[in-house]
């Protein structure tokens, strides 16, 4: 936990430490207030309507007790266990085995599995699965992805206002120098911004295993949930993106060079670490 907690903290430092150098480089303080207020607005919604955005993405639902015993029993017993709230719990239709955690803190928290997931997993999985997503809430991961989504934001901006302001005198990148900007910058800054999030991967499957005690039952959920997401990718649409950062696993199908440019660490590199969590050696 404090090696992935130092990681982000690196990782956040890069971006804060690349808005810097490319607001210096591209100079003029109006053009840095401009990104600045916009990355503010856009981030500032996706971290206040996160659980709105994500639960309207996979069109879910609120589900009560008396359809979901074992879903309400698994995570009342691990908030009480973690001296945290109990989160609203919906369940999606979509059939692919995936689960997510949205709000920007435990008091506004929800969680979401989907009927596929449902369907594959025991109640051992189950419970490690849940105690997963209920890390990323604990772990105040919206408000870090938010802020990630702020910097990058703004390199992204600062892009196009190079573009369109840059000149060629010595004071200015020239051109040449802001179309760098343009092209590399929000490469750069979306390199980062996906290292955070894998980094965050790893903490919630650390962190939800010590909730729950039981590091092989995650290691045995994400084994089936990968299988599943192999056999029904979702369609990657705009919609499903804005919330495929969330998810348990990527719910997109991942091949080749896509896998680069994947919000989630691959999934045997988790579930190796999680056997080690639980003494097990190959």
């Amino acid at each position: 936990m404090h090696h992935n907690g130092l990681r982000t903290a690196v990782l956040l430092g890069a971006l804060s430490a690349l808005i810097l150098v490319l607001g210096a480089w591209l100079g003029g303080g109006g053009g840095v207030r401009f990104a600045l207020i916009v990355a503010l607005v856009v981030n500032g919604l996706a971290y206040f309507f996160s659980d709105k955005i994500a639960l309207s993405a996979m069109r879910a639902r609120p589900v009560a007790e008396v359809e979901q015993p074992v879903l309400y029993r698994i995570v009342r017993e691990l908030s009480y266990d973690a001296r945290q709230p109990m989160p609203r719990l919906y369940i999606s239709p979509t059939m692919q085995p995936n689960a997510f955690a949205t709000g920007r803190n435990p008091r506004n928290a929800a969680v979401c599995v989907t009927h596929g997931v449902l369907g594959i997993l025991n109640e051992r999985e189950l419970k490690g699965v849940i105690g997963h997503e209920l890390s990323h809430v604990y772990n105040r991961d919206i408000l870090i992805s938010s802020i990630a989504g702020a910097l990058a934001t703004m390199i992204t901006y600062f892009g196009y206002i190079g573009l369109f302001f840059g000149s060629d005198d010595d004071e200015g990148p020239g051109v040449l120098g802001a179309l760098l900007v343009m092209i590399l910058g929000p490469v750069a800054a979306s390199m980062i911004q996906m290292a955070i999030s894998r980094s965050r991967e790893f903490a919630a499957d650390e962190s939800g295993a010590r909730l729950t005690g039981d590091p092989l039952a995650l290691a045995s959920a994400l084994r089936k949930i990968e299988m599943g997401i192999r056999q029904l990718p979702l369609p990657e649409n705009g919609r499903l993106a804005s919330a495929s950062h969330m998810m348990i696993a990527n719910p997109f199908r991942q091949a080749g060079i896509g896998r680069l440019f994947s919000t989630h660490p691959p999934i045997a590199e988790r579930i190796s670490r999680l056997e080690r969590m639980a003494g097990y050696r190959r």
